[in-house]
């Protein structure tokens, strides 16, 4: 079984927070499915598609780097990047960790989706843009700081597709099953 899972902002991507007193929001408040863990992980201030299953084989196929599984995402980035800083972003950036893989980066205009709850801050002196990055690897906060080794850092970032599976027609905090892969 695979879960395909629009997560929210601020929801932690695990079942427990193990926290207190004041326990921040996870999975459990969204997904009462026995025996599903998620494939991957998804930042408490990222939002979009995650996934979930209860298939050890395909929750390694899916979150382990050596498959290099595609994921897209959906970047509001401060500043206007030009062809140079995309360019970068398709050939690769050092980062402490070392090179990055090549991305897919394109502006894009401004997609169609829900209001994020905080709201991303906004300032009159400093536009925005949007940008699709498509990554084949899975490193800590990798996409975050792809775009600030760029000299454009990220307000908001959701993940909109990984493999086959994309969060089409799922709303925030919603999820449906979806077909392995």
């Amino acid at each position: 079984m695979i879960i395909l899972f629009n997560k929210p902002h601020g929801v932690l991507p695990q079942f427990t927070d193990g926290k207190s007193p004041s326990p921040r929001p996870t999975l459990s408040a969204y997904i009462d499915v026995p025996g599903v863990y998620p494939a991957g992980r998804l930042d408490l201030d990222s939002e979009g598609l995650l996934l979930l299953t209860d298939d050890g084989r395909l929750q390694a196929r899916i979150s382990d780097p050596r498959f290099k599984m595609e994921k897209t995402y959906l970047v509001q980035v401060e500043g206007e990047p030009d062809e140079t800083a995309l360019d970068a972003l398709r050939r690769g950036v050092m980062l402490k960790d070392g090179m990055t893989l090549p991305a897919h980066a394109e502006a894009i205009d401004a997609p169609d989706l829900w209001p994020r709850d905080p709201p991303v801050r906004y300032r009159k002196s400093v536009p925005d843009r949007w940008i699709s990055l498509t990554i084949r690897e899975g490193r800590n906060r990798q996409v975050r700081r792809m775009t600030a080794a760029v000299g454009h850092p990220t307000l908001r970032l959701v993940r909109w597709r990984m493999g086959n599976w994309t969060l089409e027609g799922i709303a925030p905090g919603q999820w449906h099953r979806g077909e392995p892969a």
